[in-house]
């Protein structure tokens, strides 16, 4: 009599989540298409607020990371899950509020961000109400994991598994820093941290949220389907414990190299640097692992376009994890940060790396689903060529574009001023640049509308079976050490403690950054000089932020002689203090803003007026948008009071009672710019209202409180 126990796995969810995947990838593709043609077409603006290239660029962002991706992590997990654990899922209900909550979530993305509601951090643009929704999404998807975990049939996780709990537990713990923020509105909130700790924290995000969301659980899903697909055992064990716990240990102190030569300590640069360095190690240790399963298979490589799918995306795994740890150290960086070089790397990493282990699983995953055969292999065929392409047409065009800009930026005559003094040449210089890239895009997304074709051509032929009648022998009630059997065995048979082990490997190094810059006051030195914005200028900073400004100009001076002489004197963190969200950016298709009210680089506000409303009148040739919305719209100064309440809260230092006059104090600085401009033959009724006057005040007033020889006698 077989002691067998009887379930059934839940097949219907992974279709609706495989589904998702599928619409999403369309739209996250397409919004980024439409986007890189802007770059080059400042026409395809289209003179509409939410079709600029500033507010749809997040929105790409977003919809590729967490609809596209997100949908398709979870796609993998709730069907490798089942099968590793031999268990359904703990809670049907549990499963479909995490469905219809994710994409609810991704729904107020797509609403928000066009409309400008946006926190500007990167990769956590939302406001703080879908933070809310997706913190209890989130916990909704990590209970069902671990619920699944608890009641499993089978006694050892398997290392897709391990990989799938360090991303439950960081994402949580990254999530919910990173969006400690005070809200004064629906929908807006100011962040609790400022400048130079802002920034640490948002990197110390931002980097783990590729880590965390782009990579580890790609990695489970590498360890589970690879094999399945090539019908082969995993290469390693032994190297499959090392790939993960030095990955989630290393992983979380590489944050800071993203502000290298920023205004960060140098000690903290150095950790993100020396730690990014070693992630070599694990990361080609994945690698090597995922490739070397295929022992054996190769001859079925040259044929299978699933086999041909995944191994690209290995590759480009181990090529973004060298080429990562490279651009950390500082002599590379210097060269590569604020570059088209950079966003380059990162699309090796999502086309290459997300994009293409995600085909290779709905090609392997949606006949099984299905119980029928794939539509057409010559089709999936034609698919990965033109994906190949695409990434190549996209990322190498965007290398030579990085390197192009850094050398003209740093050019200079014998005489000591820079060759190309003009940001704008260096621009003009990289469109052909940009059309290939769009070329490349463009090939990836015909590839995709193929597979989309294929995938539901499948899915006409078959029928799911939405509960998969399966059997399994219980698990055993005690778990007892064998003689001879691995040191890590028993940390795979205990989901609790093995989670509580990743949460403590990922929280060192988040402490050991952190904390002192957020206790230790003079890694933030002061500056006298610097106050808090007025009113009219808070409004246009949250302007700034609302059209998506720093998606093209920073505004942080390196200690570059290049940098120094085309902008002003070097940042220093002490400027920064009052800068809630900070908007040092990460890329640089614009010039940097840091001290564009002052100096030499100081320009009239009329300038200022006739650039916003067509960049072509003051500079020829420009790619950045059209704005003439900020001339058309009246500036909402109904929520000043509250934001100076806020940040009051928050320790800026204005005075008790402020609030009740500061709008006085905004049409007041208003009518003076109004004014300005009136004697420069602008004027039309109303227009010391209108919400150009608060960017105006907002760009002519960087850099205007810092004087260099007092910051550099102290």
């Amino acid at each position: 009599m077989s002691n067998k126990e009887q379930f059934f796995y839940d097949n219907g969810i992974v279709r609706k989540f495989a589904l998702a995947t599928i619409i999403f990838g369309i739209v996250g593709l397409l919004v980024g298409l439409i986007a890189a043609f802007q770059l080059f077409i400042p026409a395809l603006n289209l003179d509409i607020p939410w079709l600029t290239f500033g507010r749809i660029r997040p929105l790409h962002t977003n919809a590729a990371i967490f609809a596209f991706v997100g949908n398709a992590i979870f796609t993998g997990v709730y069907y490798s899950l089942q099968r590793l654990m031999k268990a359904r899922l703990f809670s049907d209900l549990l499963s479909n509020i995490h469905f219809w909550g994710w994409q609810l979530i991704i729904l107020a993305a797509a609403i928000t961000l066009p409309l400008g509601i946006t926190t500007s951090h990167e990769y956590a643009e939302l406001e703080w109400p879908i933070d809310l929704a997706i913190a209890v999404v989130w916990v909704v998807f990590g209970i069902n994991m671990l619920g699944t975990i608890i009641k499993r049939r089978e006694q050892h996780m398997y290392v897709a598994v391990w990989f799938y709990i360090a991303t439950w537990v960081t994402v949580t713990v990254l999530h919910v820093g990173n969006s400690i923020e005070l809200p004064y509105g629906a929908f807006k909130s100011y962040p609790v941290f400022a400048g130079v700790q802002a920034a640490l924290i948002q990197w110390w995000y931002g980097h783990n949220a590729v880590a965390f969301f782009l990579t580890t659980p790609y990695l489970g899903l590498m360890y589970y389907f690879m094999p399945k697909a090539a019908n082969r055992p995993v290469y390693s064990y032994k190297l499959s414990i090392i790939h993960f716990w030095a990955l989630i240990f290393l992983y979380i102190w590489a944050g800071p190299h993203h502000l290298l030569y920023s205004t960060l300590p140098d000690w903290a640069q150095s950790l993100g640097t020396i730690f990014s360095v070693m992630l070599i190690a694990p990361s080609w240790g994945g690698m090597i692992n995922g490739l070397l399963t295929l022992r054996g298979a190769w001859d079925r490589v040259r044929t299978d376009p699933i086999l041909k799918f995944m191994v690209v995306a290995v590759t480009a795994y181990g090529m973004s994890t060298f080429e990562g740890p490279m651009l950390s150290i500082k002599s590379i960086n210097a060269i590569s940060h604020f570059t088209d070089w950079t966003v380059g790397h990162v699309h090796i990493g999502t086309l290459g790396w997300n994009g293409f282990l995600t085909f290779g699983m709905l090609y392997w995953l949606i006949p099984r689903l299905y119980n029928t055969k794939l539509h057409s292999m010559s089709l999936a065929n034609t698919h990965f060529w033109l994906g190949t392409l695409g990434i190549l047409f996209y990322a190498i065009p965007l290398y030579w574009a990085g390197w192009t800009q850094s050398l003209m930026w740093k050019q200079f005559n014998p005489d000591g001023t820079l060759v190309y003094g003009d940001f704008l040449e260096t621009v003009t210089q990289i469109l052909p640049m940009y059309i290939l890239r769009a070329v490349g895009g463009t090939l990836y997304f015909v590839g995709f509308l193929i597979m989309v074709y294929n995938l539901f051509k499948t899915m006409a032929t078959g029928k799911v079976t939405s509960n998969e009648a399966a059997e399994a022998a219980p698990r055993p009630a005690v778990h007892k050490k064998h003689p001879g059997e691995h040191w890590h065995r028993p940390f795979e048979r205990r989901g609790v403690q093995f989670t509580i082990l990743s949460l403590v490997a990922i929280l060192i190094g988040g402490i050991v950054e952190i904390v002192p810059m957020v206790m230790v006051e003079s890694n933030v030195p002061k500056i006298e000089s610097v106050k808090p914005y007025t009113p009219l200028e808070l409004a246009g900073r949250d302007l700034y932020i609302r059209e998506g400004c720093l998606s093209c100009h920073s505004q942080l001076i390196r200690p570059f002689r290049s940098e120094t002489e085309r902008y002003g004197d070097y940042s220093k963190s002490g400027e920064f203090i009052y800068d809630r969200p900070f908007l040092w950016s990460s890329k640089r298709t614009g010039p940097d803003l840091a001290r564009a009210g002052a100096g030499r680089l100081k320009k009239s506000d009329a300038w200022h007026f006739s650039h916003m409303e067509n960049p072509r009148n003051t500079s020829a040739n420009s790619i950045m948008p059209n704005y003439p919305w900020l001339i058309e719209n009246e500036l909402d100064v109904s929520t000043i009071p509250v934001r100076i309440r806020t940040l009051q809260k928050l320790g800026t230092p204005y005075p008790e009672g402020y609030d009740q006059i500061a709008v006085d104090d905004l049409n007041k600085q208003a009518k003076m710019i109004a004014d300005n401009l009136r004697e420069n033959d602008i004027d039309f009724e109303g227009l010391e209202k209108r919400e150009i006057i608060a960017m105006i005040a907002y760009l002519q007033r960087l850099g205007t409180d810092i004087d260099p020889e007092i910051v550099d006698s102290k």
